[in-house]
């Protein structure tokens, strides 16, 4: 029973040994707390971990691998995860935020006069000018610490990289926040070229690294997500980024909305069904034969397997089902499906947690 969730697959050039991804997961939790979270989930059986929000450069606000002490935190993160027959994947992004345009709002959020959920909007509202008015000099630098950020997490021991094609990747992507009228603005191949050189970037430099794309599709009628890639618009920039280098597709929706859309609650008006974002892999698939990964709220075992099964996705990837039960892989490979704590899609203590200023956690945990 479920033999394709628990069979191995050459994802991409990296050896899985089961189809169960954790999703890239922003937890806002202090360091040892963190590793212990990642240890649980590597520990309850799933393939691979990605680890979220890898900055390209040094940065006063991320753990970055271009400093002493940030390396020796992923370095870290590699060796728990390995420890469990684990696979780990770095994110590598670079943030479309404008730094100078949010200190306004430091002292609001650190009063907490500013809630999460009110600084997105006004954050969001400062991308577009930035995007377009950003430099050709800094785009090449940006460009290029795709690259060396790769060759960092290679140094570090991570197994893949992925490139976040929301954040930077995705506002250069999306006419929502791209006017420039040079070459990474206008056309859609345009559009595409910053996502297209930084893959190169890395391709060039590792030539063997299996290179994950985190592709974020925007959708329209109904409207939902931002930054992005137009569903139309899949069938030019799917081949160009498989052309640069990409080995295989992380499928989601696009971001730079209401958190609520990306990470939608079981009462969400469009995307409240498991599997949600799958109707945006079966248009990728048109365009390539790499593996795809899918994700929305996956949970039930019988689903899952029957997605694997058929082919529609490679993988599944997961974020609150094995926040909720780290084990789900190791319990669905044992044949203890009736003991899986099922995520129930409520956001409280996940997505509120995190809005709150709490840290990432769980219903089920007790914190």
């Amino acid at each position: 029973m479920y033999e394709t969730i628990n069979s191995p697959i050459n994802y991409g050039g990296l050896e899985l040994k089961n189809r169960i991804i954790f999703a890239p997961t922003t937890f806002g939790l202090a360091e040892d707390e963190y590793f212990e979270k990642i240890r649980k989930i590597a520990a309850g059986g799933c393939a691979m971990v990605i680890i979220g929000d890898v900055p390209v450069g040094k940065s006063q606000f991320e753990k970055s691998l271009f400093d002493k002490k940030g390396f020796a935190h992923y370095q870290k993160l590699v060796e728990i995860v390995h420890s469990y027959d684990c696979r780990i994947c770095a994110q590598l992004h670079q943030t479309d935020s404008n730094m100078l345009a949010m200190l306004k709002y430091v002292p609001g959020v650190l009063t907490k006069k500013i809630s999460m959920e009110e600084l997105r909007p006004l954050l969001n509202a400062e991308v577009a000018p930035y995007i377009s008015k950003l430099s050709a000099r800094k785009i090449h630098k940006i460009i290029n610490g795709f690259g060396e950020a790769a060759v960092l997490a290679v140094k570090a021991g991570f197994d893949m990289v992925q490139v976040h094609g929301d954040r930077m990747c995705g506002s250069f992507s999306s006419t929502v926040f791209n006017h420039r009228t040079d070459e990474y603005g206008g056309s859609a191949e345009n559009r595409a070229r910053f996502a297209v050189e930084a893959v190169k970037a890395i391709r060039s430099r590792l030539p063997e690294i299996p290179i994950d794309y985190k592709l974020a599709v925007r959708q329209e009628d109904p409207h939902y997500g931002n930054a992005g890639v137009l569903e139309s618009e899949l069938g030019i920039f799917v081949p160009l980024l498989t052309d640069a280098g990409v080995t295989s597709f992380h499928v989601t929706l696009a971001n730079h909305s209401s958190l609520e859309d990306t990470i939608p609650p079981a009462n969400h008006p469009y995307f409240k069904e498991q599997g949600c974002f799958l109707k945006f892999c079966d248009e990728v698939r048109q365009y390539t034969d790499k593996p795809i990964t899918g994700v929305g709220g996956l949970n039930q075992p019988d689903f899952v397997e029957q997605q694997l099964a058929s082919g529609r996705i490679t993988c599944a990837a997961m974020s609150r089902q094995l926040l909720a039960d780290p084990e789900w892989p190791n319990k669905v490979a044992s044949g203890q499906i009736k003991e899986i704590h099922r995520c129930v899609r409520c956001n409280k203590k996940c997505l509120g947690g995190l809005q709150q200023h709490q840290g990432t956690h769980c219903i089920y945990e007790k914190v």
